[in-house]
């Protein structure tokens, strides 16, 4: 298959930093390959993927019109050069504007709630040619109700970054990674932490202005450095995988509707389970008991923490293994599109590619 796949403009692939998507979007490129398709990659002008072709934006604001009407034109242009079996785009619906109509298979993948308005045009003017995939089933559920062919396929991690720890010490600490905001329920953690008397490390960028900053000062601020909350600010991969690994469990109670969360799957690969809510994916991505606890409050927090010693390490890493894995997220969307285009791979030059 000739795959050509898309980024929103903003970061390059692979993420010089975080970046959580394009980090997918790398994988994607690469074992595609491996699995012997052409990739083409449209993205950030930075980016250094290894794809057989490589086409940048020219607009580098998803929501700077100017830049979307560049956009538009610049995914327009490598199709006609790069001659796809199939178009799966990461980045904006409004990118494919042109190529609607046109038959050639198209896939639009979401990570974050989709608008309603700019998924039902899609689904009318691409008549039957779109398909969507959300980050899991609680996205594609907001979805469908736009109309449309949904499939779940969950955001993975690359299993040989992260190290599988069996034990960890009797005084191992929580720690929270994730960024330090309101929705993602630091103070709760913190809250948790402190009335089981466990230790916390905090770990993630925070907001120094407006309300995400008022929230860092006011909420944060005065419980570091007491009780054993400490802050060690951001982290990049390798001290993500030592951070993880050395904690009894990922705390991250969140108090938002959360499309996925990469973190959670990075914490079950290092073998540590994790506390956090029943909102948005978390009960697609957490067995209670098993490798984690979902809660509904700071009481419930607790106890989770003490029955932390009924969970198997083994387990969470086995979860990891079983359904976020990289491999086995690139083989469902390479099954998806192979279901998408058969048809037309024997005629595509006559049919179905923008000429």
């Amino acid at each position: 298959m000739r795959i050509l796949l898309t980024a929103d403009p903003e970061l390059p692939v692979p993420p010089q930093l975080y970046g959580g998507i394009e980090r997918i979007i790398d994988l994607l490129v690469t074992r595609l390959q491996t699995h012997g398709h052409t990739v083409g990659l449209v993205a950030h002008r930075d980016s250094t993927s290894p794809a057989h072709q490589h086409f940048p934006w020219s607009g580098l604001k998803s929501q700077d019109k100017f830049d979307a009407l560049q956009n538009t034109a610049a995914l327009w242009s490598a199709v006609r050069q790069f001659q796809p079996d199939l178009v799966h785009s990461f980045s904006r619906i409004l990118y494919l504007l042109p190529l609607l109509r046109s038959p050639l298979p198209k896939v639009m993948s979401y990570q974050r709630r989709p608008s309603r308005r700019t998924t039902s045009w899609g689904v009318k003017l691409a008549n039957g040619s779109l398909t969507f995939t959300g980050c899991s089933d609680h996205i594609c559920r907001q979805g469908r109700a736009s109309g449309g062919i949904w499939h779940p396929i969950h955001n993975c991690v690359e299993l040989e970054k992260y190290t599988f720890e069996p034990t960890v010490a009797p005084d191992a600490p929580l720690v929270f990674l994730s960024r330090v905001e309101q929705i993602k329920g630091a103070h709760n953690a913190i809250a948790a932490a402190r009335n089981t008397g466990r230790r916390l490390l905090i770990a993630g960028n925070h907001g120094t202005t407006g309300e995400a900053g008022r929230y860092w000062q006011n909420q944060i601020v005065p419980h570091l450095g007491k009780d054993g909350i400490e802050y060690v600010g951001s982290v990049n991969d390798t001290q993500k995988n030592v951070l993880l690994g050395q904690a009894v469990a990922m705390i991250v109670p969140i108090e938002w509707e959360e499309p996925f969360g990469i973190v959670f799957a990075e914490a079950l690969a290092c073998g540590t389970p994790v506390i956090s809510c029943p909102l948005g994916a978390l009960p697609e991505i957490i067995r209670p008991g098993i490798d984690g606890y979902l809660v509904s409050s700071i009481e419930e927090a607790c106890s989770a923490i003490q029955n932390l010693p009924q969970i198997d390490r083994r387990n969470c890493r086995q979860r990891a293994e079983d359904c976020f894995c990289a491999s086995v997220i690139v083989d469902k969307y390479e099954q998806l599109y192979l279901s998408l285009i058969p048809a037309n791979l024997t005629n595509k030059k006559s049919s179905h590619l923008v000429q």
